[in-house]
């Protein structure tokens, strides 16, 4: 069990950290670690409801402490963050509810699916060039090189969305993050630091209201969750001070890699089983 903790520790920290550059919350980190490291130890005892509902507490810590960092660096933009919490916040219910019909071989499949889809999307989004859409509210930010973007969004289609991310995040325990930024990004024309740290408040109200459905279904591991957390909200802060310093160009390539690595890795199981 010590060995388990210092391991889950180092993954917290990690995933954090990664997650909080990114913007994605952790959770396709979290919940791997999870069913596998977990179920080494003694097999069998962790569900993936369980680990999606303890990913959720995790990915919650971690963006807390990360929303709390990017407040400061004045780099969240409040009034749509709360928009997109208003969408998500029924589709992280409808998740959790869709969650509880899914046998363990249709869960890793699934799961590993929307990982290849999550791979391919952020693979997609640098050649893509942004569409020309209606914008119902139109945003001007000067970044600290000098360049002005121009970014909006129209309030039907950021709920629809966000429904969509809501689901997603209870429903596999990631967060959302991976449809949230690229979202923003390629149909809001966000800037990069402006989305990922929109993105990690969005989490953490969203994670937050999915937890809090999970607790009441008795889908949290408190003892795991209790390990991954103090490396977690660690992560959050070291992701932010880094971002504030570094292009995430490197990070995003890391971050494609390890999805397809996990994508592949949930799929074979699923086959194999």
């Amino acid at each position: 069990m010590t060995t388990l903790a210092v391991l889950f520790l180092f993954i917290g920290l990690i995933a954090g950290a990664i997650g909080s550059v990114a913007g994605l919350g952790g959770g396709v980190f979290f919940v791997p670690s999870l069913l596998f490291f977990v179920n080494q130890y003694h097999p069998g005892s962790m569900s993936p409801q369980v680990a999606v509902g303890t990913s959720l507490i995790v990915i919650a810590v971690t963006a807390l402490s990360s929303s709390l960092s990017y407040l400061k660096q004045k780099r969240v933009d409040t009034k749509i963050a709360w928009l997109f919490f208003f969408g998500s916040t029924p589709g992280a219910i409808t998740g959790v509810y869709l969650n509880t019909l899914l046998p363990v071989e249709t869960f890793s499949l699934l799961f590993g699916l929307f990982q290849l889809c999550m791979f391919a999307l952020i693979m997609a989004k640098d050649r893509m060039k942004p569409h020309s859409i209606h914008w119902d509210v139109h945003h001007r930010f000067v970044d600290s090189e000098g360049v002005e973007h121009e970014y909006g969004y129209s309030r039907w289609t950021a709920i629809l969305v966000s429904y969509l991310v809501g689901v997603c995040s209870s429903l596999f325990g990631v967060g959302g993050g991976v449809l949230m930024v690229p979202a923003m990004l390629i149909l809001f024309r966000y800037p990069p630091h402006i989305a990922t740290a929109t993105s990690m408040l969005v989490i953490f109200l969203s994670a937050v209201v999915g937890s809090t459905t999970n607790v009441l279904h008795g889908h949290v591991d408190w003892l795991f969750a209790a390990m991954l957390a103090p490396g977690a909200w660690a992560g959050g802060k070291l992701g932010a001070f880094a971002a504030a310093r570094m292009k995430g160009r490197t990070v995003v390539m890391v971050l494609r890699v390890l999805i397809l690595g996990i994508a592949i890795q949930m799929i074979g199981e699923a086959v194999l089983k």
